[in-house]
């Protein structure tokens, strides 16, 4: 048994290799080239080392994100785990570079030497076009990772390499199928959260087999110092329900995908090879539902009556499944599509040439409701949001506790605010017209948190989490870890975030940053996630119950609302009045029709007046909040003197006496 689940990995790579084998020759993928052909090694190895790199990717990224939710620190299985994923890095650090060099041999035939002339066309490539540099990027974020992986062994080391993680996916999405479509925001973000979870849920299984073969290994020499390893029972279950989540991304974002590519084809090789790869993941689909249900109690653990052959047989199988459908996906991505993927051509308009999608019709209000940009990035990130506060609820609703339907309605309401500004007609039009970028950058930075805060998601995980206490840390555990970081309490005090807030408008617009945002899908993303960020911190320190920094007296926060009131009136005069144009060659060579410096003055009204409506209500709310704090006060007050004959009153008037009498 132990001897299978060891095979398991190396049975599903030689699956996964003949599966992209097939694929190429189904789809086309390895065709020799009419011109400058690099040859069979070239056409067979990459897409070969691509697949082989994506589950070394797959087996670091995925036992990381395993340990850090399922295992122990400092246990056995935490240093195995974080080792292996190491090792795994390592690999595909060299894949990379097999990869890069098979990706340059695409395009240059020129025999290999060592001149200066062969050593310029390289430089070429890696430096000067964006495919080059995607490629050579991700060489350097996986050799990076790489050493980090090799010496971080704690829980926090362990968390911030997982977010570090994101480099390499980011740009290996950047330069896939994606770089040369029409849509690229929805192309990118969708194979984003496709290598993203696919590898959670690869990797993991992986490192769920080994971790089984690994608990008949005689603890090492000199590891009395390891913390116990958490039950098998419990880690396959938590595995389970990652699987669970990212079975249902993979889906979605698989879907997406074909949409794209393929605008309903499905007879094509591309198309066939879709079909083949989604029925590929039903049925691993399939193996996640059947263990859940037959092998893992809702407890945590194995059910005794399933024999370890069974499962370490079962584990083996979809594993192989897995590699099968990493193969069929290698050959997918080199199959041509039935929507040509090449950039906007010169009869383009100058817009659709700036954004890489085709001018939309002209803005009126009609088009906020049949107009939409949709993004699966923010779609699944929001979609997860609303289901496991929902879910907290529900938990806390079936044990008869109580929660305010008003949090929940309030939640809600700022996720489904936060989703039509990243999918609905704003996120469209807001590339071409910079008073509409205003009004979403508005939305998210100052009517989503007025919304969201109100929610109190931190007090409510809290109460629907339950703790841990086998020494892993759960979602309960990284969210205190979190709120009570050295990092959050400086961000999160009130001078801090209300400077960060303020402040923001200011470097943003009359800086690089901007320029970055609009051109950049990735510089987008990072508007998003510090708009709403920054605004989330101000409002929470403002009117925010859920646990953080001490709140400051209700006078300085009625201060700290007056000022952010002043800046944005400011800010929004100077656009108003404003002779240059920001951006001018961005929103000033639309061709829409549209007077750039005039509609800029717009956007200057609107960070004006309304973006003021949010912070006017939440001055409105401090207020009613103080007012509601006095009264408690006097009521404590009341009661004590009524307790006490009012001790502390008749002890005040004695000690007034005595001083009147000297």
């Amino acid at each position: 048994m132990q001897r299978l689940r060891l095979l398991a990995p190396a049975l599903a790579i030689l699956a996964g290799l003949v599966a992209a084998w097939a694929a190429l020759e189904i789809g086309g993928g390895a065709a020799p080239l009419p011109i400058e052909d690099p040859g069979p090694l070239v056409r067979y190895g990459l897409p070969a080392a691509t697949m082989v790199r994506n589950v070394a990717i797959a087996a670091a990224f995925g036992g990381l994100v395993l340990a850090c939710f399922a295992l122990a620190p400092r246990s056995r299985d935490w240093n195995r785990t974080l080792d292996l994923a190491a090792a795994a890095t390592g690999v595909a650090t060299v894949l990379q570079a097999f990869v890069a060099f098979g990706t340059f041999r695409q395009l240059v035939s020129n025999p290999v030497t060592a001149d200066d002339e062969f050593g310029g066309l390289l430089q070429l490539f890696f430096v000067e076009i964006e495919t080059g540099r995607l490629i050579l990027g991700t060489l350097l974020a996986l050799a990076l990772l790489t050493v980090v992986l090799l010496v971080a062994r704690s829980a926090a080391a362990a968390a911030f390499t997982v977010v570090g993680w994101a480099v390499p996916f980011w740009l290996i999405a950047s330069g896939g199928h994606a770089g040369g479509t029409a849509n690229h925001t929805l192309a990118v973000s969708s194979l984003l959260l496709h290598l993203i979870f696919v590898s959670i849920w690869l990797g993991g299984l992986i490192h769920v087999g080994l971790l089984a073969a690994g608990r008949d290994a005689p603890r090492p020499a000199g590891a009395s110092g390891l913390v116990p390893d958490a039950a098998y029972g419990d880690v396959l279950l938590r595995y389970s329900s990652l699987a669970i989540a990212s079975f249902a991304v993979v889906a979605f974002t698989g879907v997406v995908s074909a949409w794209v590519r393929m605008e309903g084809d499905w007879l094509s090789g591309y198309g066939v090879l879709s079909l083949t790869k989604a029925a590929l993941l039903l049925v691993l689909g399939a193996f996640g539902a059947w263990q859940r249900m037959r092998i893992l109690r809702p407890a945590g653990t194995v059910r005794a009556r399933v024999p370890g052959r069974a499962v370490a047989a079962l584990l083996a199988l979809e594993l192989t499944v897995m590699g099968v459908t990493a193969g069929v996906a290698a050959g997918l991505a080199r199959t041509p599509t039935p929507v040509p993927e090449t950039p906007p051509g010169a009869e383009a308009s100058p817009a659709e040439i700036l954004t890489g999608r085709p001018l939309p019709p002209e803005f009126e209000p009609a088009r906020l409701v049949d107009q939409w940009a949709l993004d699966p990035l923010w779609t699944v990130a929001l979609a997860m949001l609303a289901f496991f506060y929902v879910a907290g609820v529900v938990r806390l609703a079936r044990r008869g506790d109580r929660w305010p339907i008003g949090r929940t309605v309030s939640w809600l309401a700022g996720i489904a605010l936060f989703w039509w500004c990243t999918n609905g007609a704003l996120n469209l039009y807001q590339e071409f017209q910079f008073s509409l970028h205003m009004l979403v950058h508005m939305l998210l930075g100052m009517a989503v948190p007025v919304l969201l805060v109100p929610g109190a998601p931190i007090t409510l995980a809290m109460r629907a989490v339950a703790k841990r206490r086998d020494g892993t840390m759960g979602g309960r555990e990284w969210l205190l870890a979190i709120v009570h970081s050295k990092y959050m309490q400086v961000v999160g005090s009130p001078l801090v975030a209300a400077l960060i807030f303020v402040s923001s408008l200011w470097v943003f617009y009359y800086t690089g940053i901007f320029q970055w945002a609009m051109t950049d899908h990735l510089g987008h993303v990072w508007m998003v996630v510090h708009f709403v960020g920054s605004g989330y911190l101000f409002v929470q320190a403002i009117i925010g119950v859920d646990p953080g920094p001490a709140k400051p007296p209700y006078a300085l926060r009625l201060v700290l609302l007056l000022g952010a009131m002043v800046f944005h009136a400011f800010f929004g005069l100077t656009l108003m009045e404003g002779e240059a144009l920001l951006l001018a060659d961005w929103f000033g060579a639309m061709g829409n029709g549209v007077d750039a410096l005039e509609d800029q003055r717009v956007g200057g009204g609107i960070a004006w007046s309304i973006g003021e409506i949010p912070t006017v209500i939440l001055a409105i709310i401090t207020v009613v909040l103080w007012s509601r704090s006095d009264k408690k006060e006097q009521v404590r007050t009341d009661r004590a003197a009524a307790r006490d004959g009012d001790a502390e009153l008749t002890a005040y008037n004695a000690m007034l006496e005595k001083m009147g009498k000297r």
